[in-house]
């Protein structure tokens, strides 16, 4: 049985034309998701987004790294031990 991890995944989006983009991402990986909550920092122009999942660490990788290749998106995990 693969080993699965407690993870959140921190989104910055500048450029909100990619919503459509990342919102496809997150539904391809709808399975792993516990819950998300997405922030409008309109003084910033930006939006802050939080990922919960509960997935194995290739899949919680693979999914970060996709969104981080977004342009006008950044994506960083923070992986629990449990």
């Amino acid at each position: 049985m693969i080993e699965k991890r407690l993870a959140i995944i921190s989104i910055i989006v500048e450029d909100r034309q990619k919503s459509a983009e990342i919102n496809l991402l997150l539904s391809a990986f709808g399975d792993y998701i516990v819950g998300r909550m997405g922030i409008p920092y309109k003084e910033r122009n930006v939006s802050v987004m939080c990922v919960v999942v509960d997935a194995p660490a290739e899949t919680i990788n693979t999914l970060t790294g996709k969104l981080g290749m977004l342009s006008g998106v950044t994506a960083k995990t923070l992986m629990s031990k449990i």
